[in-house]
């Protein structure tokens, strides 16, 4: 095994956003003790990990992505007591377990601002990333907030600006400060030395800009402008700067004094993102990253075939359809009018074939559509300012239904959710799935166990990438494994010509299955295809 080899290496993850898995406490938001007795369930999908998003101190502005305090749990979710019994108790059912270490911005209320925004001189100074006006009063530069805006707010206690990339009450650190740096990396041993597993890093992009705060040249578009300023911009200078890789360097050193601890980055989707992959896990690095870029593509073979292609490049890609940040899976890309049951099992074949590390989002595994909230609902700033163009995120964030007939889809038995349960969510409760062979959860837990089975599956490289009309096909092999996985992405009946090579061994699936006649194939809609190969096939 190499250097970098680790056990996230064709593993599934579970990411679990705690405010919405399940209430113990009674207070409408999800907790530690709730992911504590949901662990039965995580544990019975197949699953290798959890990524557990934040839990620490804050105020909620981003719903937990604004940290005032990297080293304790938030009192609503629990305390650091509880977080050992649920690390004790994950590993005891052989799940390890993934924090998120959110390292380029804190919350305005975290000490280190409070201090930092007090005076030019003192020990936290130049812990954020502070800029004088432009002459006539304005920020220093052009760049803009993800959320909208600039990206610069007014202290006027030190007569600065300071840098925020999204909310103003997250502002940026400054990891060149040499006190920064070695703060945040005391902060992950402080987690290691507890024993959790590694981390997902956030925001890997947004780590380091250019020192001299150079504005971005604008970026041409056609048409009516994009909703989102932020994409009227080349950037070119506020992100993905290359002082990344040697903090990077740095983490990944503490986490390798640890043993088999690994790091897992967020890349946002600005273009080149699996060529930054393949650079951000590069020996002594992170060990596997992913992007929302696949999230943002149209459902087609073609752009499946565009992204298998560069990940070949990035053999430590991560792979996730959904998350707490865009809208499910099964609401964004599937046809209006398709079935529902059978694109939902097609969604959870393609994921458990695609390579590298791959990431469930809660209530995928129960084929959860996304929640159509009405604005008084709504509690995602982003979704607040962009309303109704954009609706957010809460939609994917609603509370997780466990029992169908209780109150709240039993995800509190006595609060009042944070989030509304929607009554669509009901009928695909835990306790009305468990059973079904036909339901979500039976399908996704054959799915994952058809992954673990395959060495192809869960470890092979990609091969041959074939885009024909809406039919993706694909080869995973070990050299000494080898499956060929057809996926028909539409709604009608399609004949796909299977290339030539070795012989077939159709493998079973918890899905619409296609059927080989003569030397093609056909596929009902959304149907899939998977096969051992007894030799490889000919290349293109």
């Amino acid at each position: 095994m190499s250097r970098d080899a680790s056990w996230l290496q064709g593993a599934v993850l579970y990411q679990i956003y705690p405010l919405s898995f399940l209430d113990r406490n009674g207070d409408g938001l999800g907790d530690l003790d709730g992911v504590l007795a949901g662990l039965d369930h995580v544990a019975s999908l197949g699953v290798d990990a959890l990524w557990i998003s934040p839990f620490y101190p804050s105020p909620l502005k981003d719903f937990g992505y604004d940290v005032s305090d990297h080293q304790d749990v938030d009192p609503r979710l629990g305390t650091l007591e509880t977080f050992d019994r649920l690390l004790e108790a994950a590993h005891a059912r052989g799940l390890k377990v993934l924090v998120d270490l959110v390292c380029g911005h804190t919350s305005d209320e975290h000490a280190w601002f409070q201090a930092s925004r007090r005076s030019r001189h003192g020990g936290h100074a130049d812990w954020y990333v502070w800029a004088d006006p432009s002459p006539d009063g304005t920020p220093p530069n052009n760049w803009l907030s993800v959320f909208g805006g600039s990206a610069w707010s007014w202290e006027p206690r030190r007569h600065q600006y300071y840098l925020h990339h999204f909310l103003p009450a997250q502002p940026t650190l400054n990891l060149r400060s040499e006190a920064v740096g070695q703060a945040l990396l005391d902060i992950a041993a402080f987690w290691l030395e507890r024993g959790v597993d590694g981390f997902r890093i956030d925001a890997v992009d947004f780590l380091y800009r250019d020192p001299h705060l150079r504005s971005n040249p604008p970026r041409p578009y056609i048409g009516a402008p994009p909703l989102k300023p932020f994409a009227l911009q080349e950037h070119l200078f506020d992100m993905m700067h290359p002082d990344i890789d040697s903090f990077l360097d740095r983490l990944r050193a503490v986490a390798d004094r640890y043993g088999d601890r690994v790091l897992l980055g967020e890349l946002s989707s600005q273009p080149g993102a699996h060529a930054r992959i393949g650079r951000y896990t590069r020996p002594g690095r992170l060990h596997a990253a992913y992007t929302l870029d696949l999230a943002k593509k149209p459902f087609t073979a073609a752009s499946f075939r565009a992204v298998l292609e560069g990940a070949k490049g990035a053999p430590g890609t991560c792979w996730s359809f959904s998350n707490h940040d865009v809208e499910r899976a099964t609401s964004r890309w599937r046809p209006p009018g398709a079935d529902t049951a059978r694109f939902d099992a097609l969604l959870a074949v393609l994921l458990s074939c695609m390579p590298g590390t791959i990431c469930v989002y809660q209530g995928e595994e129960l084929g959860l559509p996304q929640a159509d909230l009405d604005r008084r609902h709504l509690r995602d700033p982003f979704g607040i300012a962009y309303w109704p163009e954009f609706k957010g995120r809460d939609g994917s964030r609603t509370p997780i239904p466990w029992r169908g007939d209780a109150p709240h889809a039993g995800f509190t038995d006595s609060g009042q959710p944070w989030l509304p349960v929607p009554d669509v969510h009901r009928f695909r409760a835990v306790d009305r799935q468990e059973g079904n062979a036909a339901s979500p959860l039976m399908v996704w837990r054959e799915c994952l166990a058809l992954r673990h089975r395959s060495p192809a599956l869960s470890m092979g490289s990609v091969g041959r990438v074939i885009d024909q009309g809406p039919v993706l096909a694909f080869e995973r092999s070990t050299g000494e494994d080898t499956v060929l996985a057809v996926f028909n992405l539409s709604d009608r009946t399609i004949r796909f010509d299977l290339p030539a090579g070795g012989r077939l061994s159709p493998l079973a699936v918890p899905a619409a299955s296609g059927e080989v006649v003569g030397d093609g194939l056909t596929l009902p809609p959304f149907g899939v295809f998977l096969a051992g190969v007894e030799a490889a096939l000919e290349p293109a």
